[in-house]
């Protein structure tokens, strides 16, 4: 757990806009990743979470080389993939694989799902005719859908089932590091649980690393190693899942948390509820200082003029860093920050 798979160093993706207005000197960017530095180690699972918009997807694209990163490194397994030519990202291609959110866009209708299990194969020319065909057989069983089923086409499986076959199709050439961009989103929360429990499995039996996108934190917590926060294109806090539940430092992270349904009535009537004011910024223009400062509810002049550094704090394992001038403590109560009533 202590070896590092993944390395993103300072990492951006700005997409530039196109713009009408006569004689611009400096072109408009969507700042979508802005400066991100984490490391995923190998055989854990790394959950990325925050609301629609925070730039998680397009991280995700970026750690598999999808996009063309505007600055910054990717680091696979000690070497930097950033600048790395389509040919010589080849074999990098077999280690790292994606599974994306929508099961029904992601395949495509024309085709059988035997060719579409099959395509990893043939790209990297593993296998031909009958063997090939053998392969994916045998992937489809492991996933959990019929063989025999190996000439449908995509219309003719369920949600969670077309799911399968995208963590069939990424399992194909044994990778290493699998990114899952919202896999269960889509699916109903019955089979969520089984398209959860299927990962789970695969991961103990070929000891994949995973980095798990998701909106439901309840899913994260229950995923994940260590959980990353986003906001605004970059990381607010990052921890280990329980701490991270116990004692969140940054305001955001509290606010997030606070949102999760609790089933007991109870319990929840006597939960803080975080409410944030405002809305998410522009990523074309993001606030100084700290992006958050002008919904947070423990703001000060500080927090508008100076961007505060991921680190620990206050005391807290190195593994547990927040980007906040003033982080959370135990038992604050930030809807009374906020002019809520408590």
């Amino acid at each position: 757990m202590t070896d590092v798979l993944l390395e993103l160093d300072d990492v951006r993706k700005w997409f530039p806009l196109a713009s009408d207005r006569l004689f611009r000197r400096e072109r408009e960017h969507v700042k979508a990743v802005d400066g991100v530095s984490l490391r995923v180690r190998a055989g854990e699972t790394l959950g990325l979470v925050g609301e629609t918009g925070s730039g998680k997807s397009t991280l995700a694209r970026c750690m598999t080389r999808l996009h063309d990163v505007t600055s910054g490194r990717v680091i696979f397994d000690g070497v930097d993939i950033t600048q790395m030519s389509q040919r010589d990202l080849r074999p990098v291609r077999r280690e790292i694989q994606m599974i994306f959110q929508d099961p029904y866009g992601s395949l495509n209708p024309r085709r059988r799902v035997g060719s579409i299990i099959g395509d990893p194969y043939a790209i990297h020319g593993v296998g031909e005719g009958t063997d090939r065909k053998r392969r994916v057989q045998e992937l489809m069983e492991l996933v959990g859908l019929n063989p025999e089923h190996y000439n449908r086409f995509p219309a003719e499986f369920s949600g969670g089932q077309r799911q399968r076959i995208g963590v069939a199709r990424a399992l194909a050439l044994r990778p290493r590091l699998i990114v899952c961009d919202e896999p269960v989103s889509a699916l109903d929360v019955s089979i969520q649980a089984q398209i959860i429990n299927l990962l789970a499995d695969l991961q103990a039996e070929f000891n994949l690393t995973y980095v798990f996108i998701a909106h439901d934190l309840s899913v994260v917590r229950h995923v994940s190693d260590r959980v990353a926060v986003m906001y605004l294109g970059k990381i607010a806090e990052v921890a280990d899942v329980e701490s991270l539940h116990a004692t969140p430092r940054h305001p955001y992270t509290a606010a997030l948390l606070s949102a999760i349904p609790i089933p007991d009535p109870e319990l929840s009537d006597r939960r803080e509820r975080i409410i944030l004011r405002g809305e998410v910024p522009s990523p074309i223009n993001p606030p100084a200082g700290c992006r958050f400062h002008p919904r947070c509810p423990k703001a000060q002049d500080r927090c508008a003029g100076e961007e505060p550094a991921l680190v620990s704090r206050n005391g807290d394992e190195e593994d547990h860093r927040a980007a906040c001038h003033f982080p959370v403590q135990p038992g604050e109560r930030l809807s009374a920050a906020n002019g809520e009533r408590p």
